[in-house]
């Protein structure tokens, strides 16, 4: 049996990922999933680090932590299986999002937070990454705000989180595409559908 191809959007807030992961999902038959919140675990661990209730008694490490948990149970529990049996999975963030929130954002060890994720996910990485970026102006337009303790961490925060994305896509060339995401849900997904291709070399 042919494995399924495993394909993970990442970005900042109000990038459209979870909008384009939808689109994608539907094209391919795929099983959509997110992190953190995938399982009934995660749902839970979701909870815990976005509640605004939370804000200050969540440590940093506490944090990275947490998202490695929920990943550990993803991957057992939903993504492997899926994979194993021939499926397509899409999943609106992943490792990229631990390194980039926990370690370039929070200022956590880089190298530590992929390594422990990378464990965590018990050694599967994506086949595919697809950035979405889209300016810090047109981000705030579209989440209209904070909304959960992530969100609400601050300019500066987020300004570090968009540069780990795009360093680990200059990292990581062969399976990580930047893609624009500004303009219409349609030509945004144009935009994907390329990059899935280019990568991928199938047109989904």
């Amino acid at each position: 049996m042919t494995r399924g191809r495993f394909i993970v959007f990442e970005g900042g807030e109000g990038t459209g990922k979870s909008t384009q992961a939808v689109r994608l999902a539907e094209r391919l038959d795929a099983l959509l999933t997110r992190e953190p919140g995938g399982t009934s675990l995660g749902t839970d661990i979701r909870s815990l680090v976005l509640s605004a209730s939370t804000d200050g008694a969540v440590s940093d490490r506490a944090e990275a932590l947490l998202m490695a948990a929920d990943r550990a149970q993803h991957v057992d529990e939903l993504i492997e299986p899926s994979l194993a049996a021939g499926r397509d999975v899409v999943c609106d963030r992943f490792i990229g999002s631990s390194v980039a929130y926990q370690g370039y954002g929070r200022g956590l060890d880089i190298d530590i937070v992929r390594a422990v994720s990378g464990w965590a996910a018990g050694g599967l990485w994506p086949d595919l990454v697809i950035v979405l970026t889209v300016p810090s102006e047109e981000s705030e337009r579209r989440t209209g705000g904070a909304r959960d303790r992530i969100e609400a961490a601050g300019d500066e925060f987020h300004q570090r989180v968009a540069k780990g994305f795009l360093e680990q896509a200059e990292d990581e060339p062969d399976t990580w595409v930047v893609v624009d995401g500004t303009g219409s849900p349609d030509e945004v997904e144009e935009r994907v559908l390329d990059a899935v291709a280019d990568v991928l070399g199938f047109e989904p």
